[in-house]
């Protein structure tokens, strides 16, 4: 097998296993070094290195990892490197052994010539936060090399609750706002009654409708999210009972365009622990295919919010179900305490599974700001951008805080 076809393999390997190292075992390795991108830890085939007082790694595995796409000529022994920002394209272009970089047709220095080691190539680590806009650094007493991936611009959706009017200005930020003032209720119905979401009061001249119209004029596209869970069946109730589903799509559909959204957002939880798991999918597939084409004819664009595979909820058939959505949500959060960042590898394994069933271009990763916080926010956003998934929907405006919205946007191209 020649270099190209090692390295070919090499990479088809990695990025078959982009998943969580944990540190803990990373630590107990001695003098092995760890490699975090956006505080996750990453583990790849060849190590980094310090040759002549540079730190030296894996170029294409990093690279890939940052999205950027990596070519290699054999006969020419070169690399070339691409990233598309928006409209704009950045070329490099490296020789092994020449201490000279093309980029965009400029020649640039290099600390060091790329090297092969173990048949990946080997660049110095500081070339990717002065090409790409990754900001790099290396911690010599803990053998850790952070990489932070450079901003990046992401679709996003917010989530509007009824305790959510301090953060009422963050909208605009927002591609869509889902607005959280109906649900099923016990009895299988649909209904904006209750007491919570549900259609909030007006306050003086602010109403529901006014906020509903200004988020639309502000560009940020209204939603109306029906949440409902099943603790007392009613959710089993309303997919087994057709005239009662019938009834229920008809008020949602209505309700949506009588109030000016220009979308419907299904957070519908909790099917899959009990019964039949594959009753509960069809009878599920059903609704929302029900839904979806009653949707589209009122020019309404559906979004479905969904357990994600690795949890306990086994409902949902993702292949079928993004067929009949617009996007769909992961809403990857509650593996463990509420109050807790969630674990990064169970995140992860939620993306990948997902990945299996349908397209990058239809998913956004739900992430709970209940759980996480202005640091941690950072790590569920960059697995979003590792996988170039379509956005970010964050639950929800009203516990973000400023902290974690300043990381947001220092993550994220907002609108």
């Amino acid at each position: 097998m020649n270099v190209f076809g090692k390295m070919l393999l090499c990479s088809t390997i990695l990025l078959g296993s982009l998943s969580a190292v944990p540190i803990h075992q990373t630590e107990a390795a001695a003098g092995k070094v760890s490699i975090m991108l956006d505080g996750y830890q990453l583990s790849f085939p060849v190590q980094p290195t310090v040759m002549k007082g540079t730190t030296m790694v894996p170029f294409r595995a990093i690279s890939e990892a940052l999205g950027i796409n990596v070519l290699w000529n054999q006969k020419e022994q070169k690399l070339t490197a691409t990233k598309q920002s928006g409209n704009t394209t950045k070329k490099v272009v490296l020789k092994m052994g020449s201490k000279s970089a093309l980029v965009d047709g400029s020649n640039v220095p290099l600390a060091a010539a790329p090297q092969t080691i173990q048949n990946s190539t080997m660049i110095p680590l500081s070339f990717f936060g002065q090409q790409f806009g990754a900001a790099v650094s290396w911690d010599q007493s803990t053998q850790t090399v952070s990489i932070t991936s450079p901003q990046k611009q992401l679709y996003t959706m917010g989530f509007y609750a009824l305790s959510s009017f301090d953060e009422k200005a963050f909208i605009p930020s927002f591609d869509a706002i889902a607005f959280g003032w109906s649900r099923i209720d016990a009895n299988g119905q649909f209904t904006v009654q209750g007491k919570e979401y549900k259609w909030p009061q007006a306050a003086g001249m602010v109403t529901p409708e006014s906020i509903i119209e200004e988020s639309a004029q502000q560009g940020s596209a209204p939603y109306l999210m029906v949440y409902s869970g099943d603790a007392s069946l009613e959710l089993t109730k309303n997919l087994e009972d057709k005239t009662l589903q019938e009834d229920t799509i008809t008020k949602i559909v209505s309700t949506a365009t009588e109030k000016g959204f220009k979308g419907i957002t299904l957070d519908l939880e909790g099917l899959g622990m009990t019964g039949d798991k594959n009753k509960v999918k069809s009878d599920y597939n059903a609704f929302i295919s029900n839904l979806s084409g009653k949707a589209r004819q009122a020019g309404l664009k559906l979004t479905l919010a969904l357990h994600p595979i690795n949890s306990s909820y086994t409902g949902y058939d993702y292949k079928k179900l993004s067929s009949l959505a617009d996007d769909i949500i992961i809403m990857a959060y509650a593996f463990e305490q509420e109050k807790a960042p969630e674990p990064l590898s169970k995140v992860d394994e939620a993306i990948r599974l997902a990945l299996r069933e349908t397209s990058k271009d239809k998913l956004m990763l739900g992430i709970s700001m209940g759980s996480e916080n202005d640091k941690s926010v950072n790590s569920k956003i960059g697995l979003a951008k590792r996988y170039d998934l379509k956005g970010v929907a964050f639950w929800r405006l009203g516990i973000i805080g400023q902290p974690a919205w300043a990381q947001i946007n220092q993550s994220i191209d907002m609108k």
